[in-house]
């Protein structure tokens, strides 16, 4: 039996008989959150077993067991497509999302070479400008400001032939853009999602809901530079779904820490850059 297979037995040795004892104990609260994630889990295209067993039995436990919650986020915000493109958001989004991806192209050697400086080896790193709308690096004066819609702004790294495993995001509250600054020209860099792969090197920018099952690929021998962005999902109501993510921020650091355990965080303030006179 291979080590897969042992896991695979022990998971379902683990999930079953939680499950039967609470049919049994709150009947209508499990049949309420089963019917929940099954509605949740449909949202991807391209299903698979993996999709499944790791949503109900695995990483994905913790978006299952917010499925309710983003269900009802979903009520509250415009049509969610997926696979967003720049297009799709309202002008107001859109100017801030292009504010801070236009600072990143047009700082990009600068950028880059300050993360290298700080995080010159290491598998994964996370160099944080802004963790929902708390300020941590701030050598970036154009990062330094309040945004209204942009709440995360960060730059992921991954060494050489590095890559995540197949996973879900917790919350719909925003979605996730990614641009990659420096693509390889290569088809094994790519992330996938939906039943697609996005090759960076044919379009470096990439927004998604991450609540969907995807993986990040980086199957070459050179760094990959992604900017990591969380925006708030377009909605009638923005002001709600912001004051729901405040609450997220006041825990903030304790997500970072259960969701990238296998990161090396860069987040410690450092002197703002003195702007050209």
């Amino acid at each position: 039996m291979t080590r897969k297979q042992k896991k695979a037995i022990r998971r379902f040795a683990i999930a079953i008989p939680v499950l039967v004892l609470c049919l049994w104990l709150i009947p209508i609260v499990a049949l309420v959150w089963i019917a929940a994630g099954l509605i949740d889990v449909a949202r991807n295209k391209g299903k698979t077993k993996l999709m499944y067993s790791r949503y109900f039995m695995g990483n994905g436990i913790p978006t299952w067991l917010l499925s309710p919650f983003n269900l009802l986020i979903d009520l509250v915000s415009y049509r969610n497509p997926g696979v967003w493109t720049l297009d799709d958001f309202p002008p107001a989004w859109r100017e801030e999302i292009e504010t801070v991806l236009n600072t990143f192209r047009t700082r990009k050697s600068e950028i880059i070479a300050d993360i290298d400086s700080q995080f010159a080896e290491g598998r994964r790193g996370m160099y944080v400008y802004q963790w929902y709308g708390k300020h941590f690096v701030d050598n970036v004066p154009e990062f330094n400001r309040d945004f209204k819609y942009v709440r995360t702004i960060a730059v992921s790294v991954f060494s050489g032939k590095e890559s995540t495993t197949w996973h879900y995001g917790p919350l719909r509250l925003t979605l996730r853009v990614l641009l990659n600054l420096a693509p390889a020209d290569s088809d094994r860099v790519f992330i996938e999602c939906n039943g697609r792969k996005h090759l960076w090197r044919d379009d470096p920018l990439y927004i998604f809901d991450d609540t969907l099952f995807h993986q990040s690929v980086n199957e070459v021998d050179a760094r990959r530079y992604n900017v990591f962005m969380d925006v708030i999902r377009p909605s009638p109501v923005p002001g709600l779904l912001s004051a729901l993510l405040s609450v997220v921020s006041l825990i903030a650091d304790k997500i970072k820490t259960m969701f990238y355990k296998n990161w090396k965080m860069i987040d410690r303030r450092r002197e703002a850059a003195k702007t050209p006179a």
